[in-house]
């Protein structure tokens, strides 16, 4: 049952025939991981599609792969590891193509993963964010995950650093967002 935010009622989610229960939790790190910590890397365009809860996502990795899928994320309302339900569809170049006629806002990313994190390194307006996440499929993993010494600060509760929000966000804001952190990058 959704609210009128558009989140779950209630503290307990659960995952439906399609839809997952999204269990991650999110860090910021001063500087992206040196590359010979990289196992892959890929660059990530996401299309939040104007008035919906999905998103269009173009992931081109280094080896010449690309994939492309359509995620809805339904957020819940509540702290912790549970983020809400996800749901993915994963789509051809064809699907994908129409999909991309319609309105969207843009966010473009390096993701690079370092197990157990996948690191996402921002550039343009974003330059200077370096978010990472952990992913989870039961609560008591995400409760026991001890985060790498390089992350400097947790931001799970923080909805400021999900995609939905830093799509909107201003070069300025984010500036003021990682200094509450501690975090002040060079200019770009």
């Amino acid at each position: 049952m959704t609210d009128k935010a558009g989140g779950l009622e209630g503290r307990r989610v659960r995952p439906g025939k399609y839809a997952q229960v999204e269990r991650e939790r999110r860090f910021l790190l001063a500087n992206p991981p040196a590359p010979s910590s990289v196992t892959i890397s890929r660059v990530i365009t996401d299309r939040y599609l104007v008035g919906t809860r999905l998103r269009l996502r173009r992931a081109e990795f280094s080896d010449g792969r690309s994939e492309l899928k359509l995620t809805q994320k339904v957020p819940v309302p509540q702290p912790g590891a549970v983020q809400g339900l996800i749901t993915n569809t994963y789509l051809s170049l064809a699907e994908y193509e129409v999909l991309a006629s319609l309105p969207a806002v843009l966010l473009a990313k390096a993701r690079l993963s370092v197990p157990p994190l996948g690191v996402d390194v921002f550039d343009g307006r974003l330059h200077g964010l370096v978010l990472a996440e952990a992913e989870f499929t039961t609560d008591e993993e995400a409760q026991a995950f001890e985060p790498p010494a390089e992350c400097v600060a947790e931001v799970t509760d923080d909805a400021r650093f999900t995609g939905g929000r830093l799509v909107q966000t201003s070069r300025q804001e984010l500036l003021g967002w990682l200094a509450e952190y501690g975090i002040h990058p060079a200019a770009s």
